[in-house]
């Protein structure tokens, strides 16, 4: 009867493992459309700035790619995270996720500065139909790189907390997919939005 119960339940644990995974996908796809939507929207809007200033005029390229930068670093320590994921060390996980974390945070501080400095020149999201399918993008990639910084701190504190176990590396593997998700989105807003505007 125990043995069973134990079956049972662990039968469940797989089917929630697997119910995880297909919601996370399905999540990340949902989280296509809606850059890919913004994406569009950006293209459609591209030349409307109302006589006001253009990329060429409002951005700094070394600044920007200084941003992609971090972020790319932030990928490849967080590929160290899981690799050591796998090999069972859970100090050198919890490292490589904090190392990741300033890298995140980094970013989203140039970010946040670069907004800051936008607005204060008068090229605000108000100013034309470009600058604020720019805002909309642009921040809500930002937004989601915060989300993504809560989660790997939540998810060092679950580490440190319950070691590596089954759901701690589930989460972990989710969260690699988002991580990995938004860098792969950033290298088409710095395409797309910075470098075509200065072609």
């Amino acid at each position: 009867m125990a043995h069973a119960a134990t079956t049972h339940a662990q039968g469940h644990g797989h089917d929630d493992s697997a119910k995880t995974t297909l919601g996370f996908w399905i999540y990340l796809m949902s989280d296509c459309l809606i850059f890919a939507t913004l994406f569009a929207t950006f293209g459609v809007l591209a030349n409307a700035t109302a006589g006001g200033p253009g990329a060429k005029d409002l951005f700094e390229l070394p600044y920007v790619l200084g941003e992609t930068l971090l972020l790319l670093a932030s990928s490849v320590t967080f590929g160290m995270a899981m690799l050591n994921l796998y090999a069972q060390r859970r100090g050198r996980v919890i490292v490589w996720l904090a190392v990741t974390f300033l890298f995140g945070a980094g970013f989203v501080a140039m970010e946040l500065n670069e907004f800051a400095k936008l607005i204060a020149d008068g090229a605000g999201p108000g100013t034309s139909a470009y600058l604020s399918a720019y805002f909309t993008l642009v921040g809500t990639h930002g937004l989601h790189v915060t989300a993504g910084l809560l989660w790997i701190a939540i998810m060092m504190h679950q580490t440190f907390k319950f070691g590596l176990t089954g759901t701690v590396r589930r989460r972990l593997a989710c969260l690699s997919l988002f991580w990995h998700f938004l860098d792969l989105v950033w290298i088409c807003v710095f395409t797309f939005v910075y470098l075509r505007g200065f072609l």
